[in-house]
């Protein structure tokens, strides 16, 4: 790998992983604790993630438990949660919470998909951009005589070829949780 694309790697697969993130918070049908990754409770007179705040367990496929370490903050935990709008049923048990996740309609599911594809468009930009970075560095170094022009052309043939197998990642991590969104 030559050194100008071995400089931006990191980025590239910072891309992909920023997506992956994004699209852990996409709900399926199914009880996954990463919907709740970007609920902040107020306890203590600051704002803190709800996992900063109590014990998050999944209990069954369509049911989360929250387990608050201080039962004093369980209010303030089930106020975050209905104000995040994430389509789950809350119920306060006393001491935890339980959630419940909805089956999801068909129109959900293609809500969802269209959120997710979206969201990968905006990747699939980053790493566009990404290779041109690297495409311009390239040819400058080219133009300052640094690399031969067989040099020139061998770099970019492999920074496509890395990034054609980048957005083959993107692609394939788009299309399982699409899968796993359609799934019913």
């Amino acid at each position: 790998m030559n050194q100008y694309l071995q400089s931006k790697q990191q980025e590239f697969t910072s891309a992909l992983d920023f997506f992956k993130k994004e699209i852990g918070a996409l709900r399926t049908g199914r009880a996954n604790p990463s919907v709740l990754d970007s609920v902040q409770v107020e306890a203590y007179g600051i704002l803190n993630p709800l996992n900063a705040v109590g014990n998050i367990a999944v209990s069954d496929a369509r049911s989360i438990i929250i387990a608050p370490w201080d039962k004093s903050v369980i209010k303030s935990i089930e106020k975050a949660i209905v104000e995040a709008n994430l389509g789950l049923g809350v119920v306060n048990e006393g001491d935890k919470i339980r959630l419940t996740v909805p089956p999801l309609t068909e129109e959900n599911r293609k809500e969802l998909v269209k959120k997710l594809n979206e969201r990968m468009e905006k990747t699939r930009i980053i790493l566009r951009g990404l290779r041109d970075n690297v495409k311009n560095v390239i040819e400058k170094a080219y133009d300052d005589k640094a690399i031969s022009e067989d040099d020139k052309f061998r770099f970019i043939k492999e920074l496509d070829e890395f990034s054609a197998k980048k957005n083959d990642e993107l692609r394939d991590i788009r299309d399982r949780k699409e899968k796993d969104v359609m799934e019913i």
